[in-house]
């Protein structure tokens, strides 16, 4: 399952956030309630099915942790990972500190990546779109030339 769309969503009083209907039943299935989230360079934040998570992390940690740039990766991926429960109403609740980080106060994006999600505040995504569609050129990975839309 691809995970791809993005929804507009509301958390409540305690930080919390009801999963997309589009993705609960297959989200649910494949992470059998867990879920990892942390935070990502661009000020959002990222969720995983444990699952898939783990592969990451392992791939994170076997990064040679005398070399500046891994150790910053090990730090803030690994570092603000948190297991999270799919609760029974198909609700997460999103700790504090990521919150905080995010700036994802009262309306966010949840927005399907492949195999994980991006929770962004809802401005904070709206404005980084529109900056993101005024640049004129886009680099892309040169095994990516040959692409076609």
């Amino acid at each position: 399952m691809m995970f791809r769309g993005l929804n507009k969503i509301s958390l409540d009083t305690k930080g919390r956030v009801s999963i997309p209907t589009k993705y609960r039943n297959e989200l649910i299935k494949i992470s059998k309630n867990k879920l990892i989230c942390t935070i990502d360079l661009d000020h959002c934040l990222l969720l995983y099915p444990l699952n898939h998570w783990l592969k990451i992390e392992e791939k994170i940690m076997k990064l040679p942790s005398l070399d500046n740039s891994s150790r910053k990766l090990q730090r803030l991926l690994v570092g603000h990972a948190v297991e999270i429960d799919i609760d029974s109403s198909a609700r997460i609740l999103i700790p504090l500190e990521l919150r905080e980080f995010s700036k994802i106060n009262k309306e966010a994006m949840f927005i399907g990546q492949g195999k994980r999600f991006e929770i962004w505040d809802y401005l904070t995504w709206t404005k980084s779109r529109e900056k993101w569609l005024e640049k004129e050129t886009l680099t892309l990975p040169k095994d990516f030339e040959m692409l076609s839309l």
